[in-house]
């Protein structure tokens, strides 16, 4: 039986949920992530099929290039400033959710820092997941 991931913004108003199951969980440390989350780093499970995570309210989004070049699309609401999901205009299938935003965040599981490089002494990671200095190709 698939696991459900389902999660959303602090005060309910956007709901999301898929039986998906993510092909990448990581910690990033680049500087949107940190700058965004208001501390070292974010940590997030990205899903291949966008069209089967069902969301439901509406979501504000702003957009931003990031340590590539590609532009990413932040989507956070609007009532309660939550950040919950994020878009990626190069590869507009993906759809990467905030782990904490997750109605059980025990079910993230990290398997690599990205953007190593941008981290801070004061932010230690799990020494044992895969470390990568920037975003793993492909």
């Amino acid at each position: 039986m698939p696991r459900s991931y389902k999660g959303g913004c602090a005060c309910g108003a956007i709901r999301y949920e898929t039986n998906s199951e993510p092909v990448f969980q990581n910690h990033c440390q680049c500087l949107d992530c940190q700058k965004r989350s208001g501390t070292g780093h974010g940590s997030y499970l990205t899903f291949a099929n966008r069209h089967q995570m069902h969301i439901t309210g509406e979501a504000s989004t702003w957009r931003v290039a990031g340590d590539t070049g590609n532009e990413k699309i932040h989507a956070f609401c609007p009532n309660c400033g939550t950040p919950v999901y994020l878009a990626f205009a190069a590869m507009p299938d993906l759809i990467a959710i905030h782990a904490t935003s997750l109605d059980d965040p025990g079910q993230f599981s990290p398997q690599a820092l990205t953007y190593s490089y941008r981290g801070h002494a004061w932010d230690a990671i799990d020494q044992s997941l895969k470390i990568h200095e920037r975003m793993p190709a492909g």
